[in-house]
């Protein structure tokens, strides 16, 4: 189904101002690694978010995850805070890891495989 225009403007606002509470909350550069709000998709009646975590050069994004997911109730109230004079309710958090990036370096892979055999067939021909 297709996002409504009101959908789009409150996950545009939860993402950005989500995406700052992490920077200021020190959750943007773990052990390392990145972590930053690739996505964020509504439900129709706007009372669930959910949020689409990118983890690059995370030791281990599952433990991360977990961590992020048990502190949900303080990132929604640094939320409500924030977005409290937009929405009516501030809406229930729920974090996902987003893998495409992940997808993404195994296209590269594979491409770069199918390339280096194309080199190797055409040199030995």
């Amino acid at each position: 189904m297709e996002e409504t225009k009101r959908q789009k403007q409150v996950a545009k606002v939860l993402l950005e101002e989500l995406s700052d509470i992490f920077r200021r909350e020190g959750m943007n550069m773990v052990d390392g690694g990145m972590v930053s709000i690739s996505k964020v998709t509504i439900t129709p009646d706007l009372l669930e978010a959910r949020v689409h975590l990118s983890f690059f050069q995370v030791k281990d994004a599952r433990e991360l995850l977990t961590q992020i997911r048990e502190r949900g109730w303080e990132w929604r109230k640094l939320l409500g805070m924030r977005v409290k004079n937009q929405l009516r309710r501030v809406p229930e958090l729920a974090f996902f890891a987003d893998d495409t990036m992940d997808h993404v370096f195994r296209m590269e892979e594979i491409f770069k495989q199918i390339s280096d055999e194309r080199k190797a067939h055409g040199n030995s021909e």
